[in-house]
Protein backbone atom coordinates (compact mmCIF):
# COMPACT_ATOMS: atom_id res chain seq x y z
CA UNK A 1 0.00 0.00 0.00
CA UNK A 2 1.14 3.18 -0.93
CA UNK A 3 1.06 6.57 1.45
CA UNK A 4 -1.19 9.35 -0.01
CA UNK A 5 0.51 12.74 -0.47
CA UNK A 6 -0.25 15.63 1.62
CA UNK A 7 -3.37 17.38 -0.02
CA UNK A 8 -3.27 20.83 -1.37
CA UNK A 9 -4.15 23.62 0.85
CA UNK A 10 -7.59 25.42 0.44
CA UNK A 11 -8.40 29.03 2.40
CA UNK A 12 -12.12 27.46 3.11
CA UNK A 13 -12.54 25.89 6.22
CA UNK A 14 -15.99 24.65 5.57
CA UNK A 15 -19.25 24.01 3.00
CA UNK A 16 -19.91 27.23 1.40
CA UNK A 17 -23.61 26.99 3.21
CA UNK A 18 -23.12 25.04 6.44
CA UNK A 19 -27.15 25.77 6.82
CA UNK A 20 -28.56 23.93 3.87
CA UNK A 21 -28.45 20.34 3.15
CA UNK A 22 -25.06 19.71 1.21
CA UNK A 23 -23.58 21.47 3.57
CA UNK A 24 -24.82 19.53 7.11
CA UNK A 25 -24.12 16.47 5.36
CA UNK A 26 -20.76 17.27 4.57
CA UNK A 27 -20.17 18.77 7.99
CA UNK A 28 -21.75 15.06 9.72
CA UNK A 29 -19.38 13.19 7.62
CA UNK A 30 -16.37 15.45 8.56
CA UNK A 31 -17.10 15.33 12.39
CA UNK A 32 -18.65 11.74 12.97
CA UNK A 33 -16.51 9.22 15.18
CA UNK A 34 -17.12 5.62 15.22
CA UNK A 35 -17.67 6.29 18.75
CA UNK A 36 -20.94 8.25 17.73
CA UNK A 37 -22.68 5.18 16.02
CA UNK A 38 -24.87 3.18 18.33
CA UNK A 39 -23.25 -0.67 18.81
CA UNK A 40 -25.81 -2.18 17.68
CA UNK A 41 -25.93 0.02 14.10
CA UNK A 42 -22.23 -0.86 13.82
CA UNK A 43 -23.07 -4.35 14.61
CA UNK A 44 -26.05 -4.34 11.95
CA UNK A 45 -23.16 -2.89 9.57
CA UNK A 46 -20.53 -5.76 10.66
CA UNK A 47 -23.01 -8.32 9.28
CA UNK A 48 -23.85 -5.76 6.06
CA UNK A 49 -20.42 -6.17 5.28
CA UNK A 50 -20.06 -9.91 5.87
CA UNK A 51 -23.20 -10.35 3.13
CA UNK A 52 -21.64 -8.07 0.55
CA UNK A 53 -18.42 -10.41 0.82
CA UNK A 54 -20.46 -12.96 0.65
CA UNK A 55 -22.06 -12.05 -2.52
CA UNK A 56 -18.89 -10.75 -4.15
CA UNK A 57 -16.96 -14.18 -3.36
CA UNK A 58 -19.79 -16.43 -5.38
CA UNK A 59 -20.18 -13.47 -7.56
CA UNK A 60 -16.51 -13.53 -8.46
CA UNK A 61 -16.31 -16.29 -11.16
CA UNK A 62 -19.52 -16.50 -12.57
CA UNK A 63 -20.10 -16.00 -16.45
CA UNK A 64 -20.53 -13.00 -16.85
CA UNK A 65 -18.21 -11.67 -14.24
CA UNK A 66 -15.07 -13.72 -16.43
CA UNK A 67 -16.48 -11.30 -19.09
CA UNK A 68 -15.77 -7.91 -17.18
CA UNK A 69 -12.53 -9.31 -15.74
CA UNK A 70 -11.21 -10.29 -19.27
CA UNK A 71 -12.53 -7.03 -20.38
CA UNK A 72 -11.21 -4.25 -17.90
CA UNK A 73 -8.03 -5.81 -16.86
CA UNK A 74 -7.03 -5.66 -20.93
CA UNK A 75 -7.52 -2.04 -20.97
CA UNK A 76 -6.40 -1.08 -17.20
CA UNK A 77 -3.67 -3.75 -16.61
CA UNK A 78 -1.83 -4.53 -13.36
CA UNK A 79 -2.27 -2.68 -9.98
CA UNK A 80 -1.73 -2.89 -6.47
CA UNK A 81 -5.58 -3.70 -5.72
CA UNK A 82 -6.74 -7.41 -5.46
CA UNK A 83 -9.35 -8.12 -7.41
CA UNK A 84 -11.64 -10.73 -5.11
CA UNK A 85 -11.89 -14.33 -6.12
CA UNK A 86 -9.25 -14.19 -8.68
CA UNK A 87 -5.69 -14.03 -7.40
CA UNK A 88 -4.82 -10.96 -9.53
CA UNK A 89 -4.43 -7.16 -8.90
CA UNK A 90 -5.40 -3.96 -10.94
CA UNK A 91 -5.51 -0.37 -10.56
CA UNK A 92 -7.91 1.12 -7.90
CA UNK A 93 -10.70 2.23 -10.45
CA UNK A 94 -10.66 -0.50 -12.25
CA UNK A 95 -11.10 -2.96 -8.86
CA UNK A 96 -14.16 -0.82 -7.73
CA UNK A 97 -15.78 -1.59 -10.70
CA UNK A 98 -15.05 -5.71 -10.89
CA UNK A 99 -15.26 -5.56 -7.08
CA UNK A 100 -18.90 -3.95 -7.25
CA UNK A 101 -19.83 -6.24 -9.78
CA UNK A 102 -18.95 -9.26 -8.55
CA UNK A 103 -21.40 -7.84 -5.38
CA UNK A 104 -24.37 -7.76 -8.13
CA UNK A 105 -23.57 -10.25 -9.91
CA UNK A 106 -26.10 -12.54 -8.72
CA UNK A 107 -29.03 -10.48 -6.94
CA UNK A 108 -28.27 -11.96 -3.98
CA UNK A 109 -26.80 -8.53 -2.22
CA UNK A 110 -28.83 -6.19 0.12
CA UNK A 111 -31.19 -3.19 -0.94
CA UNK A 112 -32.71 -0.15 0.88
CA UNK A 113 -36.34 -0.73 0.06
CA UNK A 114 -37.94 3.08 0.58
CA UNK A 115 -34.97 4.58 -2.01
CA UNK A 116 -33.40 1.12 -3.94
CA UNK A 117 -29.77 1.12 -3.85
CA UNK A 118 -27.52 -1.70 -3.39
CA UNK A 119 -24.92 -0.25 -0.14
CA UNK A 120 -22.31 -3.36 -0.12
CA UNK A 121 -21.78 -3.09 -3.73
CA UNK A 122 -20.97 0.65 -3.67
CA UNK A 123 -19.16 0.99 -0.56
CA UNK A 124 -17.15 -2.25 -0.42
CA UNK A 125 -15.13 -2.13 -3.47
CA UNK A 126 -14.40 1.67 -2.64
CA UNK A 127 -13.14 1.30 0.72
CA UNK A 128 -11.08 -2.00 -0.51
CA UNK A 129 -9.40 0.72 -4.05
CA UNK A 130 -9.09 3.38 -1.02
CA UNK A 131 -7.46 1.60 1.44
CA UNK A 132 -4.65 0.92 -1.02
CA UNK A 133 -3.73 4.79 -0.97
CA UNK A 134 -4.10 5.45 2.77
CA UNK A 135 -1.78 2.59 4.17
CA UNK A 136 -2.84 0.15 6.69
CA UNK A 137 -6.71 0.80 7.89
CA UNK A 138 -7.94 -0.40 11.19
CA UNK A 139 -11.05 -2.54 11.17
CA UNK A 140 -13.40 0.19 13.44
CA UNK A 141 -12.00 3.22 11.20
CA UNK A 142 -13.32 1.31 8.11
CA UNK A 143 -16.66 0.30 9.37
CA UNK A 144 -16.77 3.36 10.14
CA UNK A 145 -16.24 5.07 6.60
CA UNK A 146 -18.81 1.75 5.78
CA UNK A 147 -21.29 3.58 7.71
CA UNK A 148 -20.67 6.73 6.21
CA UNK A 149 -21.84 5.11 2.85
CA UNK A 150 -24.52 3.32 4.23
CA UNK A 151 -26.32 6.33 5.69
CA UNK A 152 -25.40 9.07 2.57
CA UNK A 153 -26.92 6.54 -0.28
CA UNK A 154 -29.82 6.31 1.08
CA UNK A 155 -30.26 9.60 2.46
CA UNK A 156 -29.48 10.79 -0.96
CA UNK A 157 -31.95 8.02 -2.61
CA UNK A 158 -34.83 9.30 0.22
CA UNK A 159 -34.64 12.66 -0.93
CA UNK A 160 -34.77 11.39 -4.67
CA UNK A 161 -37.48 9.37 -3.83
CA UNK A 162 -35.74 6.38 -5.33
CA UNK A 163 -38.99 4.35 -6.14
CA UNK A 164 -39.98 7.22 -8.99
CA UNK A 165 -36.41 6.72 -10.55
CA UNK A 166 -37.10 3.21 -11.50
CA UNK A 167 -40.40 3.91 -12.70
CA UNK A 168 -38.76 6.67 -14.97
CA UNK A 169 -36.67 4.03 -16.06
CA UNK A 170 -33.29 4.90 -14.06
CA UNK A 171 -31.34 2.27 -12.31
CA UNK A 172 -31.56 4.25 -9.09
CA UNK A 173 -29.16 2.67 -7.09
CA UNK A 174 -26.63 3.44 -9.38
CA UNK A 175 -27.74 7.47 -9.65
CA UNK A 176 -27.55 7.92 -5.88
CA UNK A 177 -25.13 5.34 -5.53
CA UNK A 178 -22.06 7.34 -6.50
CA UNK A 179 -22.40 9.39 -3.16
CA UNK A 180 -22.71 6.32 -0.78
CA UNK A 181 -19.27 5.39 -2.28
CA UNK A 182 -17.58 9.20 -2.23
CA UNK A 183 -18.72 9.60 1.72
CA UNK A 184 -17.50 6.01 2.46
CA UNK A 185 -13.66 6.75 0.27
CA UNK A 186 -13.73 10.11 2.11
CA UNK A 187 -14.12 9.26 5.25
CA UNK A 188 -11.24 6.81 4.89
CA UNK A 189 -9.03 9.51 3.58
CA UNK A 190 -10.01 11.97 6.47
CA UNK A 191 -11.91 14.43 4.41
CA UNK A 192 -12.56 17.61 5.90
CA UNK A 193 -16.65 19.57 5.10
CA UNK A 194 -15.45 21.42 2.69
CA UNK A 195 -14.04 18.19 0.62
CA UNK A 196 -16.89 17.14 1.33
CA UNK A 197 -18.93 19.33 -0.49
CA UNK A 198 -16.70 18.97 -2.84
CA UNK A 199 -16.75 14.86 -2.83
CA UNK A 200 -20.46 15.57 -3.25
CA UNK A 201 -20.58 17.52 -6.15
CA UNK A 202 -17.69 15.09 -8.31
CA UNK A 203 -19.96 12.26 -7.00
CA UNK A 204 -23.18 13.64 -8.02
CA UNK A 205 -21.90 14.73 -11.80
CA UNK A 206 -21.08 11.16 -12.32
CA UNK A 207 -24.21 9.49 -11.70
CA UNK A 208 -26.02 7.31 -14.14
CA UNK A 209 -27.63 4.18 -14.88
CA UNK A 210 -30.60 2.79 -16.93
CA UNK A 211 -32.83 0.44 -16.11
CA UNK A 212 -33.10 -1.14 -20.00
CA UNK A 213 -30.27 -3.15 -18.57
CA UNK A 214 -32.47 -5.55 -16.64
CA UNK A 215 -33.53 -7.44 -20.16
CA UNK A 216 -30.24 -9.03 -21.63
CA UNK A 217 -27.35 -6.66 -20.81
CA UNK A 218 -24.93 -7.56 -19.06
CA UNK A 219 -24.29 -4.37 -17.90
CA UNK A 220 -26.93 -4.16 -15.01
CA UNK A 221 -24.30 -5.94 -13.05
CA UNK A 222 -21.90 -3.42 -13.66
CA UNK A 223 -23.81 -0.42 -12.96
CA UNK A 224 -23.17 -0.14 -8.61
CA UNK A 225 -19.33 -1.21 -9.51
CA UNK A 226 -18.90 1.80 -11.77
CA UNK A 227 -21.01 3.92 -9.46
CA UNK A 228 -18.30 2.42 -6.72
CA UNK A 229 -15.38 3.76 -8.82
CA UNK A 230 -17.06 7.30 -9.64
CA UNK A 231 -17.48 7.52 -5.68
CA UNK A 232 -13.91 6.79 -5.54
CA UNK A 233 -12.69 8.99 -7.89
CA UNK A 234 -14.75 12.11 -6.66
CA UNK A 235 -13.19 11.60 -2.77
CA UNK A 236 -10.08 10.83 -4.05
CA UNK A 237 -10.07 14.31 -6.65
CA UNK A 238 -11.41 16.34 -3.38
CA UNK A 239 -8.84 14.90 -1.73
CA UNK A 240 -5.96 16.15 -3.96
CA UNK A 241 -7.89 19.88 -4.02
CA UNK A 242 -10.23 19.63 -7.36
CA UNK A 243 -13.18 21.19 -6.56
CA UNK A 244 -16.57 19.92 -7.15
CA UNK A 245 -20.06 21.18 -7.82
CA UNK A 246 -20.93 23.76 -4.37
CA UNK A 247 -24.40 22.58 -2.75
CA UNK A 248 -25.25 20.15 -4.91
CA UNK A 249 -28.00 19.23 -3.59
CA UNK A 250 -30.33 22.86 -3.48
CA UNK A 251 -28.94 24.07 -7.53
CA UNK A 252 -31.80 24.70 -9.05
CA UNK A 253 -30.23 24.97 -12.43
CA UNK A 254 -28.50 21.38 -13.43
CA UNK A 255 -28.33 20.26 -9.48
CA UNK A 256 -28.43 17.00 -8.51
CA UNK A 257 -32.28 16.83 -7.21
CA UNK A 258 -33.60 19.51 -9.91
CA UNK A 259 -32.34 17.37 -12.66
CA UNK A 260 -32.83 13.92 -11.77
CA UNK A 261 -35.64 14.68 -9.75
CA UNK A 262 -37.19 16.69 -12.09
CA UNK A 263 -41.07 15.85 -12.36
CA UNK A 264 -41.52 13.70 -8.88
CA UNK A 265 -40.78 16.40 -6.28
CA UNK A 266 -37.57 15.38 -4.54
CA UNK A 267 -37.13 16.40 -0.67
CA UNK A 268 -33.86 17.72 -0.21
CA UNK A 269 -34.40 17.82 3.53
CA UNK A 270 -34.88 14.05 3.70
CA UNK A 271 -30.86 14.04 3.41
CA UNK A 272 -30.46 15.82 6.94
CA UNK A 273 -33.98 14.24 8.42
CA UNK A 274 -32.50 12.61 11.96
CA UNK A 275 -29.34 12.49 10.83
CA UNK A 276 -27.12 11.60 13.64
CA UNK A 277 -30.08 10.04 15.22
CA UNK A 278 -31.66 7.50 12.89
CA UNK A 279 -29.81 5.11 11.02
CA UNK A 280 -30.82 3.95 8.20
CA UNK A 281 -28.32 1.27 7.96
CA UNK A 282 -30.53 -0.95 10.71
CA UNK A 283 -33.30 -0.73 7.69
CA UNK A 284 -31.05 -2.04 4.94
CA UNK A 285 -32.68 -5.61 3.68
CA UNK A 286 -30.43 -8.04 3.22
CA UNK A 287 -32.04 -10.73 0.54
CA UNK A 288 -32.58 -14.61 0.91
CA UNK A 289 -33.72 -15.47 -3.17
CA UNK A 290 -31.47 -14.55 -6.06
CA UNK A 291 -33.82 -12.07 -7.41
CA UNK A 292 -34.76 -8.23 -7.80
CA UNK A 293 -35.93 -7.16 -4.36
CA UNK A 294 -39.23 -6.26 -6.22
CA UNK A 295 -39.92 -9.57 -6.81
CA UNK A 296 -39.71 -10.91 -3.34
CA UNK A 297 -42.89 -10.47 -2.00
CA UNK A 298 -44.23 -12.90 -5.30
CA UNK A 299 -41.86 -14.98 -4.67
CA UNK A 300 -42.35 -15.37 -0.28
CA UNK A 301 -46.28 -15.20 -1.27
CA UNK A 302 -46.12 -18.04 -3.36
CA UNK A 303 -44.12 -20.35 -1.20
CA UNK A 304 -46.22 -19.21 1.45
CA UNK A 305 -49.44 -20.37 -0.34
CA UNK A 306 -47.94 -23.42 -1.30
CA UNK A 307 -46.51 -24.75 1.99
CA UNK A 308 -50.25 -23.67 4.16
CA UNK A 309 -52.16 -25.31 1.30
CA UNK A 310 -49.73 -28.34 0.24
CA UNK A 311 -50.14 -27.59 -3.41
CA UNK A 312 -48.13 -28.80 -6.48
CA UNK A 313 -47.21 -26.35 -9.54
CA UNK A 314 -49.40 -28.86 -11.62
CA UNK A 315 -52.39 -28.28 -9.57
CA UNK A 316 -52.45 -24.30 -10.28
CA UNK A 317 -54.01 -23.42 -13.53
CA UNK A 318 -53.39 -19.31 -13.11
CA UNK A 319 -51.25 -16.90 -11.92
CA UNK A 320 -52.05 -13.36 -11.06
CA UNK A 321 -49.45 -10.90 -8.91
CA UNK A 322 -50.83 -7.17 -8.56
CA UNK A 323 -47.74 -4.92 -7.78
CA UNK A 324 -47.64 -1.13 -7.88
CA UNK A 325 -46.11 0.74 -10.36
CA UNK A 326 -42.42 0.96 -9.53
CA UNK A 327 -42.23 -2.87 -9.00
CA UNK A 328 -44.77 -3.21 -12.71
CA UNK A 329 -42.03 -1.29 -14.50
CA UNK A 330 -39.31 -3.13 -13.04
CA UNK A 331 -39.94 -6.44 -12.62
CA UNK A 332 -42.87 -6.94 -15.41
CA UNK A 333 -42.48 -7.22 -18.95
CA UNK A 334 -43.66 -10.70 -21.55
CA UNK A 335 -40.98 -12.75 -21.11
CA UNK A 336 -39.95 -14.91 -24.08
CA UNK A 337 -37.11 -17.12 -24.84
CA UNK A 338 -34.69 -17.41 -24.51
CA UNK A 339 -34.45 -15.42 -21.20
CA UNK A 340 -31.29 -14.10 -20.21
CA UNK A 341 -30.61 -14.60 -16.62
CA UNK A 342 -30.49 -11.04 -15.67
CA UNK A 343 -33.82 -11.33 -17.19
CA UNK A 344 -34.92 -13.98 -15.36
CA UNK A 345 -33.57 -12.45 -12.31
CA UNK A 346 -35.57 -9.14 -12.82
CA UNK A 347 -39.08 -10.67 -14.03
CA UNK A 348 -41.91 -11.81 -11.55
CA UNK A 349 -43.15 -14.54 -14.06
CA UNK A 350 -40.62 -16.38 -13.79
CA UNK A 351 -39.34 -15.87 -10.33
CA UNK A 352 -42.61 -16.72 -9.11
CA UNK A 353 -43.00 -19.89 -11.31
CA UNK A 354 -39.44 -21.64 -10.09
CA UNK A 355 -40.40 -21.17 -6.92
CA UNK A 356 -43.73 -23.11 -7.32
CA UNK A 357 -41.66 -25.24 -9.11
CA UNK A 358 -38.78 -25.96 -6.95
CA UNK A 359 -39.53 -24.67 -3.73
CA UNK A 360 -36.69 -21.66 -3.86
CA UNK A 361 -34.91 -19.53 -5.87
CA UNK A 362 -31.19 -19.93 -5.58
CA UNK A 363 -28.43 -20.03 -8.35
CA UNK A 364 -29.34 -23.05 -9.14
CA UNK A 365 -32.54 -21.42 -10.56
CA UNK A 366 -30.71 -19.56 -13.35
CA UNK A 367 -28.58 -22.26 -15.01
CA UNK A 368 -29.24 -22.77 -18.75
CA UNK A 369 -30.88 -26.11 -18.61
CA UNK A 370 -33.48 -24.16 -16.39
CA UNK A 371 -33.64 -21.15 -17.82
CA UNK A 372 -35.02 -22.80 -21.00
CA UNK A 373 -37.21 -25.42 -19.09
CA UNK A 374 -39.94 -26.07 -20.68
CA UNK A 375 -42.27 -26.81 -17.18
CA UNK A 376 -41.34 -23.16 -16.41
CA UNK A 377 -42.39 -22.15 -19.24
CA UNK A 378 -45.87 -23.63 -19.14
CA UNK A 379 -45.99 -22.05 -16.08
CA UNK A 380 -45.16 -18.19 -17.02
CA UNK A 381 -47.48 -18.99 -19.83
CA UNK A 382 -50.57 -19.03 -17.06
CA UNK A 383 -49.42 -15.89 -15.63
CA UNK A 384 -50.90 -12.26 -15.48
CA UNK A 385 -49.08 -9.49 -13.98
CA UNK A 386 -51.56 -6.59 -12.78
CA UNK A 387 -50.20 -2.91 -12.03
CA UNK A 388 -52.34 -1.28 -9.27
CA UNK A 389 -52.65 2.45 -8.83
CA UNK A 390 -51.97 3.21 -5.58
CA UNK A 391 -53.41 6.71 -6.03
CA UNK A 392 -56.85 5.43 -6.82
CA UNK A 393 -56.79 2.45 -5.04
CA UNK A 394 -56.75 3.36 -0.92
CA UNK A 395 -55.98 -0.37 0.13
CA UNK A 396 -52.63 -0.40 -1.38
CA UNK A 397 -51.73 3.43 -0.40
CA UNK A 398 -49.03 2.58 2.39
CA UNK A 399 -45.50 2.75 1.61
CA UNK A 400 -43.77 -1.11 0.76
CA UNK A 401 -44.19 -3.47 -1.78
CA UNK A 402 -47.81 -4.24 -1.74
CA UNK A 403 -47.58 -7.46 -3.44
CA UNK A 404 -51.01 -9.56 -4.14
CA UNK A 405 -50.67 -13.14 -5.24
CA UNK A 406 -53.57 -15.28 -6.50
CA UNK A 407 -53.45 -18.95 -7.35
CA UNK A 408 -56.64 -20.20 -9.28
CA UNK A 409 -56.30 -24.11 -9.30
CA UNK A 410 -57.66 -26.25 -11.12
CA UNK A 411 -61.44 -25.86 -12.47
CA UNK A 412 -61.15 -22.87 -11.55
CA UNK A 413 -63.52 -23.65 -7.91
CA UNK A 414 -60.47 -22.82 -5.54
CA UNK A 415 -59.19 -19.53 -5.64
CA UNK A 416 -55.83 -18.70 -2.90
CA UNK A 417 -54.85 -15.43 -2.26
CA UNK A 418 -51.83 -14.01 -0.15
CA UNK A 419 -51.20 -9.99 -0.02
CA UNK A 420 -47.66 -8.80 1.50
CA UNK A 421 -45.89 -5.31 2.39
CA UNK A 422 -42.63 -6.48 2.39
CA UNK A 423 -40.63 -9.95 2.11
CA UNK A 424 -38.65 -11.53 4.82
CA UNK A 425 -36.05 -9.78 5.30
CA UNK A 426 -37.95 -6.54 4.87
CA UNK A 427 -37.76 -3.37 7.42
CA UNK A 428 -40.46 -4.75 9.15
CA UNK A 429 -39.27 -8.53 9.31
CA UNK A 430 -35.56 -8.26 8.70
CA UNK A 431 -33.53 -11.17 8.56
CA UNK A 432 -31.49 -11.55 11.79
CA UNK A 433 -27.81 -11.14 12.31
CA UNK A 434 -28.16 -15.18 12.30
CA UNK A 435 -29.81 -15.70 9.81
CA UNK A 436 -27.27 -13.29 7.81
CA UNK A 437 -24.69 -15.59 9.05
CA UNK A 438 -26.36 -18.96 7.96
CA UNK A 439 -26.74 -17.50 4.57
CA UNK A 440 -23.18 -16.32 4.38
CA UNK A 441 -22.08 -19.86 4.84
CA UNK A 442 -24.33 -21.15 2.77
CA UNK A 443 -23.13 -18.83 -0.07
CA UNK A 444 -19.46 -19.31 0.35
CA UNK A 445 -19.89 -23.22 0.97
CA UNK A 446 -20.54 -23.31 -2.93
CA UNK A 447 -17.44 -21.56 -3.76
CA UNK A 448 -14.29 -21.71 -0.91
CA UNK A 449 -13.60 -24.03 1.22
CA UNK A 450 -15.05 -23.79 5.06
CA UNK A 451 -11.62 -22.93 7.23
CA UNK A 452 -10.99 -20.27 4.37
CA UNK A 453 -15.11 -19.09 5.21
CA UNK A 454 -14.66 -19.21 9.16
CA UNK A 455 -11.57 -17.16 9.18
CA UNK A 456 -13.30 -14.57 6.73
CA UNK A 457 -16.44 -14.83 9.22
CA UNK A 458 -14.39 -14.30 12.25
CA UNK A 459 -12.36 -11.65 10.87
CA UNK A 460 -15.70 -9.35 9.46
CA UNK A 461 -17.34 -10.56 12.74
CA UNK A 462 -14.74 -8.84 15.16
CA UNK A 463 -13.93 -6.09 12.65
CA UNK A 464 -13.31 -3.44 15.11
CA UNK A 465 -10.66 -5.28 17.13
CA UNK A 466 -9.08 -5.56 14.00
CA UNK A 467 -5.54 -3.41 13.58
CA UNK A 468 -5.05 -3.83 10.08
CA UNK A 469 -6.93 -5.73 6.87
CA UNK A 470 -4.12 -7.14 5.36
CA UNK A 471 -5.40 -10.73 6.45
CA UNK A 472 -8.62 -10.48 5.47
CA UNK A 473 -8.12 -9.06 1.73
CA UNK A 474 -5.14 -11.74 1.84
CA UNK A 475 -8.45 -14.12 2.53
CA UNK A 476 -10.88 -12.47 -0.31
CA UNK A 477 -7.97 -11.96 -2.89
CA UNK A 478 -7.17 -15.40 -3.53
CA UNK A 479 -8.92 -17.30 -6.13
CA UNK A 480 -12.82 -19.34 -5.70
CA UNK A 481 -14.24 -21.69 -7.75
CA UNK A 482 -17.45 -20.86 -10.20
CA UNK A 483 -20.83 -20.92 -8.65
CA UNK A 484 -22.34 -22.27 -11.90
CA UNK A 485 -19.41 -24.68 -12.62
Amino acid sequence: MSALKTPQTTAVEGPTDPEGPTGQLACWLAGTSIEQIPREVRERAVHLLLDGLACALIGAQLPWSRTAVDAVLAMDGEGPVPVIGWGRTTSGPAAAVLNGTFIQGFELDDYYAPAPVHSTSLVIPALLSTSYRTGPVSGARFLQAAVSGFETGTRVGLALRGPEMLSRGWHSGSVFGTHAAAAASGTLLGLDAAQFEDALGLAATQSAGLMAAQYEAMSKRMHHGLASRNGYYAAGLAYAGYTGIKRVFERPYGGFLSTFGEGHDPDASQITKGLGQTWNTSGITVKIHAAMGGLHPAIDAVLALAAQHKIEAEDVERILIEVPTAIYHHGWWTPERPLSTIGAQMNLGYATAVALLDGHVRPEQFTPERLTADDVWRLIGRTEVREVNQQQDPDWAQPGYNTRVTLTLRGGDEVLTCALNQPHGGPDDPLTNEEIREKYRALTARVIDADRAEQIEQIVLGLEDQPDLDRLVSLLAAPVRGALD
